[in-house]
């Protein structure tokens, strides 16, 4: 099993730094010991204007076996012949992407130390693969084509060609193997090689070991920075791993929070912070939280209040906007741990709802709360959840009779605002928008709370009446609606209440098409790479 990384330089950066990169000398034949066999290291050419790296790996078939699962890699047939007469020895499979990580380990962290600063300079590359065995499923292509489809968009100039299964028969047939070279004028050997780690096993379709739900870490670690926004990352998970749903699924969902938090230019812990570690501890602790809303003001109440809480009176408040509005399928934006959604699927009005929120956490919170997998089937048939950020456009939410962001608004910071009033009022259109945000001046109400802050630690802002009415009425102008301002909650005279609560519905014709100042816009993945809850 063989592989060379080649790089071109002049007097004054010689190729010779690809030396420096793999933390291999030049001028010596190393070996190393792999758990199927041995690794060689050496320089075929070593000089200023070209260097080439070569990775022998010489693989044990007896070891192989030994060391598998006694049927040979992953889909081979498991008759013994075929265990000891197969192409593992000779094709760059699995086996050649965990020797990669055993013998480049420092050079795929992109660490250089004598030379500070060498792994972060692109450079010319050129990788070559003599025999890369390629396997596909129905509808996932085959051969050079799922080369391309996998190296390209990474920047790679892909040449690979068909090997023939007897080139003195060439009546038979080609193999499923091919010759892969590909090359870039600046690339990075660090990602290089951890692409090569990743979509080896993925070109192959099958790995020589079992996977194990480590195999997510591995696939995310490797692929951090350009696996999240690849196009055909879906593919890629779900070959990498085995094709074992439940890791896949968990892969995709992580890979999507990632790709929101790098748009959003956030941590992704930032991004995934809508529920308390503490509160996913136990099942019975879920229960116990089935009547408590996600924010700490619906907690808070009023010295001498009695009644129902400000939770259940703002979903109360929420659910007779809805009905007024006629709505039967509903989105809920920032759906949380599923409150509001439990309270519509009580209504068999609602025939339809979506949950959407940008944290898995949330969202696996309120598949349990909702018991989805213990659900009748009919009544599942009703609701989806999917994980999303609503700062970009989405398709999926579009064609909603009303959409709902209940107590959302305030946890966006302000400049980002504009984008969600574009996602929602001007990409999604829903006939009617019912959004609900705390009143900052009764905050003066909350005995517990001190003054100047927020009701809850992860609030950007919040705003009193005017502020909110303000607000309200300019994105109604702006996107064709009309407004309705209530109040929710015991009513203070001179504050108010505690919620406010607006009601927009669709005028018809005067919808502004263009894109607001500040607004960002991104299309969303499709349902299946986004994380779907059923």
């Amino acid at each position: 099993m063989f592989m060379s990384i080649s790089t071109t330089g002049t007097a004054e950066n010689p190729a010779t730094d690809l030396g420096f990169l793999l933390h291999k000398h030049p001028g010596r034949v190393q070996r190393f010991s792999t758990a199927h066999g041995e690794a060689h290291v050496f320089y075929p050419e070593a000089g200023d204007e070209a260097c080439t790296a070569a990775l022998l790996l010489d693989v044990d078939p007896i070891a192989l076996v030994r060391k598998g699962r006694g049927k040979g890699r992953a889909g081979s047939p498991d008759f013994a012949l075929a265990q000891y007469v197969n192409d593992r020895p000779y094709a760059a499979s699995s086996l050649l992407a965990v020797a990669l990580r055993t013998v480049f380990r420092t050079a795929m962290k992109g660490v250089c130390e004598t030379r500070p600063g060498l792994a972060d300079r692109p450079r010319p590359l050129r990788i070559s693969l003599p025999a890369v065995p390629v396997g596909g499923a129905a509808g996932e292509g085959a051969g050079t084509a799922m080369a391309v489809r996998l190296f390209e968009p990474l920047g790679w100039r892909v040449e690979a060609s068909a090997i023939l299964l007897d080139t003195e028969f060439p009546e038979w047939g080609e193999s499923r193997h091919v010759r892969l070279e590909l090359s870039a004028e600046h690339a990075r050997l660090a990602d290089a090689l951890q692409q090569l780690y990743v979509l080896l096993p993925v070109l192959d379709g099958a790995k020589h070991y079992w996977v194990a739900p480590d195999e997510v870490d591995k696939l995310l670690a490797a692929g951090g920075g350009w696996l999240a926004g690849h196009p055909e990352r879906a593919l890629i998970t779900r070959r990498y791993l085995a094709r074992r749903w439940t890791l896949t699924r968990r892969a995709m969902e992580r890979l999507e929070l990632a790709r929101l938090a790098e748009a959003d230019d956030r941590e992704a812990e930032e991004v995934d912070n809508a529920v308390d570690d503490s509160a996913e501890e136990t099942a019975q602790e879920q229960e116990q939280q089935q009547d408590q809303d996600q924010d700490q003001d619906q907690d808070r109440e009023p010295a001498g209040q009695r009644g129902p809480s400000l939770a259940e009176q703002r979903r109360t408040a929420v659910l007779d906007a809805l009905r007024e509005t006629g709505a039967t399928r509903v989105a809920d934006l920032g759906c949380g741990q599923g409150e509001l959604i439990a309270a519509l699927l009580k209504d068999a009005r609602f025939t339809e709802v979506l949950g959407v929120d940008v944290s898995v956490r949330a969202l696996s919170a309120a598949a349990r709360r909702l018991r989805l997998d213990r659900m009748p089937e009919r009544q599942a048939s009703r609701v989806r959840l999917v994980q999303g950020a609503l700062t970009y456009t989405d398709a999926r939410l579009k064609g909603f009779d009303a959409a709902v962001l209940c107590e959302v608004i305030e946890h966006l910071d302000l400049p980002r605002l504009p984008a969600l009033e574009y996602a929602v009022f001007g990409a999604a259109r829903p006939p009617a928008v019912v959004v609900t945000t705390p009143n900052a001046g009764y905050n003066v109400r909350w005995e517990s709370l001190p003054a100047g802050h927020l009701r809850h630690a992860d609030h950007r802002f919040e705003w009193d009446r005017a502020e909110f009415r303000d607000w309200a009425d300019r994105v109604a102008a702006a996107y064709g609606y009309t407004v309705d301002i209530r109040p929710v909650g015991p009513q203070d005279a001179e504050v108010g209440a505690p919620t406010q609560l607006a009601l927009f519905r669709l005028t018809g014709d005067g919808a502004a098409d263009a894109v607001p100042a500040n607004t960002v816009t991104m299309d969303s993945t499709t349902p299946d790479e986004g994380g779907e809850t059923r």
